[in-house]
């Protein structure tokens, strides 16, 4: 008979068979599906790829505040070779931190907190560097404020304890405890002539 339908076939499929089927299909959907492949793998690399990018940027910026602390140095230096330093006649590191270097520093520094050497001899052999690191410790008991006389050979200092905060996944440049680097410029000349010459 033309214009019937054929019959239809009802499958059925046992209660515990359904979830597993499903599963199946749910698993080779999302097997075949790539769209958000991007993503689950920017989330796995994300972390490794911002450590290293902070870490770049923390790094430059503790070497710009050396070099920063380098200009302060010279120009803080520069006061004592001309004997400025030595006729305002400044008692000690405090005082001529807060006359001469204070007025030199930037807002990436706190005033406060830079510590100065000033060493000071007739002959350059009578004049020592010193490295105040001492396990970890930043030690200030060997620091001196002698900016010498007309023609001494002098040595000057400034250390600043910089804070750094990437320090994960092995990148740690700290020299002291607290995940801090000292930063320290030097500068070495002698004094000029401003109270008379020279002995030769």
């Amino acid at each position: 008979m033309t214009g019937q339908l054929p019959p239809v076939r009802v499958f059925t499929m046992s209660s515990s068979a359904a979830p597993t089927a499903f599963a199946r299909d749910v698993l080779r959907r999302f097997g075949r599906n790539h769209k958000a492949s991007a993503v689950v793998e920017f989330a796995l690399v994300a972390p490794v790829f911002f450590a290293l990018l902070f870490a770049i940027l923390e790094t430059a910026l503790m070497f710009f505040a050396g070099q920063v602390l380098e200009t302060i140095t010279e120009a803080s230096a520069r006061q004592i070779q001309t004997g400025q330093a030595q006729l305002a006649n400044y008692p000690d590191s405090a005082h001529f931190r807060s006359a001469v270097v204070c007025p030199l520093i930037p807002a990436i520094f706190n005033c406060n907190n830079i510590y100065i050497n000033v060493q000071s001899n007739a002959a350059a052999s009578g004049v020592n560097f010193i490295n105040p690191i001492n396990s970890g410790n930043f030690v200030t008991s060997g620091l001196a404020y002698n900016p010498g006389g007309s023609c001494d050979v002098v040595v000057v200092q400034l250390f600043y304890q910089w804070q750094l905060f990437v320090t994960g996944l092995g990148y740690n440049i700290s020299n002291l405890n607290g995940n801090q680097y000292l930063l320290s410029a030097t500068a070495a000349f002698r004094n000029e002539p401003y109270s008379g010459a020279c002995a030769t």
